[in-house]
């Protein structure tokens, strides 16, 4: 399950998402917001309307998600600001609840340029910790306690951001940039990201050991963990 503000899902983990995807597994996004004022900007200089800005991001989201093979939801929950209430982690929970997820991904708990970032992260921390309380008032059977992880978000140098895990998305990385080639309205952000996925892709060339086959031009993404990791035993 991933929860996030936005299109944020196809920048920062949409290599995951197609990945799980193309294993056959099902993907669940929580779009809080359609990024409608604080994205937009294009579209606002255009003279559109909030309510067909809206519809623009929607269309756009709607096609980036199928292109990774995902499912979406839509909460509509405000943009710049998006604001946490109690209504809204209630909802949330019902996702965690009715999707029972094994991982869960949603933006880092710091970002001095987003405050929506933030709070997406914190009403989805909120929302997993309220779907495992037996006792939580909502359908379904108590949540476990999927690991979560924190993807990249744009400046990770003044998020607190370290990349602690690198993941391989060379496979579907084509798949990845047409969703992201679905996002019209953050064009700007096209090259970024694949720039990006490129020298992620090296640090994980770099730190995976010299003999594991990895292709020349190899593309990654990067997440950061905010639980201990569980094994079960030391190599």
């Amino acid at each position: 399950m991933i929860t996030a503000h936005a299109g944020d899902f196809v920048w920062r983990a949409g290599g995951a998402i197609a990945l799980a995807a193309s294993r056959g597994e099902q993907v669940t996004i929580a779009c809080l917001t359609y990024g409608e004022r604080g994205e937009s900007a294009r579209a606002w200089r255009e003279g559109k309307s909030l309510d067909e800005i809206k519809a623009i991001r929607r269309d756009e989201a709607e096609r980036a998600a199928a292109t990774l093979g995902a499912e979406v939801r839509f909460f509509d929950a405000g943009d710049y600001p998006l604001r946490e209430t109690p209504e809204l982690v209630d909802q949330l929970v019902g996702v965690y609840r009715e999707t029972q997820p094994d991982v869960v991904l949603t933006h880092p708990p710091h970002d001095p340029y987003n405050a929506d970032h933030p709070a997406a992260c914190r009403m989805a921390l909120e929302a997993r910790i309220l779907a495992q309380a037996i006792g939580y008032p909502a359908e379904g059977d108590p949540l476990g306690a999927p690991p979560v992880f924190y993807f990249e978000p744009h400046q990770p140098e003044v998020c607190d951001f370290t990349p602690e895990v690198l993941l391989d998305i060379t496979d579907v990385f084509a798949t990845k940039r047409a969703a992201m080639e679905c996002l019209s309205a953050q064009q700007h952000l096209w090259e970024y990201y694949t720039d990006l996925g490129k020298r992620r892709g090296v640090q994980l060339k770099r730190n995976a050991g010299p003999n594991l086959g990895f292709p020349t031009t190899t593309y990654g993404e990067a997440y950061m963990r905010p639980y201990p990791q569980v094994t079960e035993r030391l190599a």
